[in-house]
């Protein structure tokens, strides 16, 4: 069944003529395509030179094809690359919050809001996910490494102003804030060591820690980490 670009939702349709999944999906995917390329007064022979340049070329005749509903499939790695060269990702391609007023998730489930999807879509539910503890385990790491390098670049600040304040007030001042970050810094490090034994017990790769952090890991050998791997 060939899909048109007008019911992916933008338009109404009969409810008696709801398209296949597929089609809808890839639909839904290929208007928000037309309409970026549109807003962002591209040609289809720009989008097509753009994704060249990207490092994977879809001829302009591919794209004409797939906004017009005659192209009969649309690889995932097609969808990464319009999405980059649109300046946009590829799940707002999937899903387009905003544009479009529903979509439908899997083959025989009722249509729901492009948002829902997109939680679902991107792990952010609540729901019984196989990966969720892990999922979880890898965002905070990934906010304790943060909160770690920014308390330990305010530190590397602090101890510049203790070394050059001009008077005792402004010495005790910086004396101060090097503290509290220092305080910081040992918060955050005991939330990767908390994270990374969570990882590691569940046999997960642990993330890599730059230099600077290289204690919060215990001395013993340990699962690989991302950079062993690569």
């Amino acid at each position: 069944m060939t899909q048109h670009v007008s019911d992916a939702g933008y338009d109404d349709e009969d409810e008696d003529n709801v398209p296949e999944w597929a089609d809808h999906v890839m639909a839904t995917v290929a208007a928000e395509v037309r309409r970026r390329r549109k807003e962002l007064r591209m040609s289809a022979q720009e989008l097509a030179d753009r994704c060249e340049e990207i490092g994977h070329p879809i001829p302009r005749n591919v794209i004409a094809n797939m906004e017009s509903g005659r192209r009969a499939n649309l690889p995932l790695v097609d969808v990464i690359v319009l999405a980059r060269a649109l300046h946009t990702n590829p799940i707002c391609l999937i899903y387009p919050i905003g544009y479009i007023a529903e979509v439908q998730r899997l083959p025989y489930e009722h249509r729901t809001a492009p948002w829902e999807a997109m939680v679902w879509f991107t792990a952010q539910d609540g729901g019984s996910l196989a990966d969720r503890d892990m999922l979880r385990y890898q965002r905070e790491h990934i906010q304790a490494l943060s909160e770690a390098q920014a308390a330990m670049a305010s530190e590397s600040y602090a101890q510049y102003a203790v070394q050059h304040a001009t008077s005792a007030t402004e010495q005790a001042e910086a004396l101060r804030d090097q503290a509290a970050c220092l305080e910081r810094i040992d918060k955050a490090k005991q939330r990767l060591r908390v994270a990374r034994s969570f990882i590691r017990r569940d046999r997960g790769l642990l993330p890599y820690l730059p230099p600077e952090l290289a204690d919060v890991d215990p001395d013993e050998p340990e699962t690989d980490t991302v950079e062993e791997r690569l």
